[in-house]
């Protein structure tokens, strides 16, 4: 297919880090990304209101940039509404989850730990990944909204708060303090491998950090190869926000940095039906 067009979905900058790995792995592909940041952090709203916002969101955008892909590059809604979104349309959606699966096959302890928003710890979506493919497995939850920020202010040039990052992995230096053996850490959110280094440096020297944006790369690539033959114009890359302010503004730097030369805000028709919802 030429010039495959993705919609990228996320209430912030994290699932930049998914848009990443896609580009590498599809460097011929068209990138549209939203940050909601209207509702920035999805991980605090309640998830019916997470669940009907998306619902309002997705459909003009659909219709204005025509992706061949949509991806809900957040583990936080799409453990909440991928199912619904994809009773909306037939453009093929791909969701990110936590990558349960292959950190439980890499574990040598069988003791893992899952980092992600206090939404995504929470979801029965979750520990059903883990029933399924980590039964054999003791699993530390860390939900964390503070990261999320942290992330966000990295990617505006700010420095990342070294005594936030230590509160929020305390659990996992004391449970290997008391005996067990964490040895691998699961980012479940899209936000945190802007962190990788900074988090790698607050633990041991062998826990494995497990994301999942390499394997959203590869899904995003087969579902790319069964969709019919087509050719589209090529359009630049392109960032969107839904909310116009001053944060937003601040990361306009680091988002042209990676790759986004032409960054606009939503207009108001596009965004009146989730702000209609008490969404945002």
């Amino acid at each position: 297919m030429q010039n495959p067009r993705f919609l990228i979905m996320d209430s912030g900058v994290g699932g930049l880090t998914i848009a990443q790995n896609i580009q590498t792995k599809i460097p011929h592909c068209q990138i549209t990304y939203l940050a909601d940041n209207g509702a920035f952090p999805y991980g605090v709203l309640p998830e019916p209101v997470l669940v009907e916002r998306l619902l309002s969101l997705l459909p003009p955008l659909e219709r204005e940039y025509k992706p061949d892909i949509i991806v809900i590059a957040c583990n936080t809604a799409s453990t909440a509404v991928l199912d619904h979104l994809r009773q909306q349309t037939p453009t093929p959606i791909i969701g990110v989850v936590p990558a349960i699966k292959p950190a439980a096959a890499a574990s040598q302890s069988k003791q893992l730990a899952l980092l992600a928003t206090p939404g995504t710890v929470s979801r029965h979506y979750t520990q059903d990944l883990i029933d399924r493919f980590a039964s054999d497995c003791q699993v530390l939850k860390i939900g964390s909204n503070a990261l999320v920020h942290e992330a966000e202010n990295k990617l505006r040039g700010l420095p990342v708060n070294a005594d936030t990052l230590s509160n929020e992995l305390a659990p996992i230096i004391e449970a290997n303090q008391n005996g067990s053996k964490v040895d691998t850490l699961i980012l479940g959110c899209t936000h945190f491998p802007f962190l990788h280094n900074e988090i790698k440096r607050c633990l041991p020297e062998d826990v494995n950090i497990i994301d999942s944006g390499e394997a959203i790369a590869r899904r995003a690539l087969h579902v790319l190869q069964q969709l019919p033959e087509s050719s589209k114009p090529h359009i630049e890359n392109q960032f969107l926000f839904s909310a116009n302010d001053n944060h937003a503004h601040t990361l306009e730097a680091g988002i042209k940095h990676l790759g986004f030369s032409k960054i606009r805000f939503l207009s108001q028709s596009t965004t009146q039906n989730t702000q209609k919802s008490g969404a945002s």
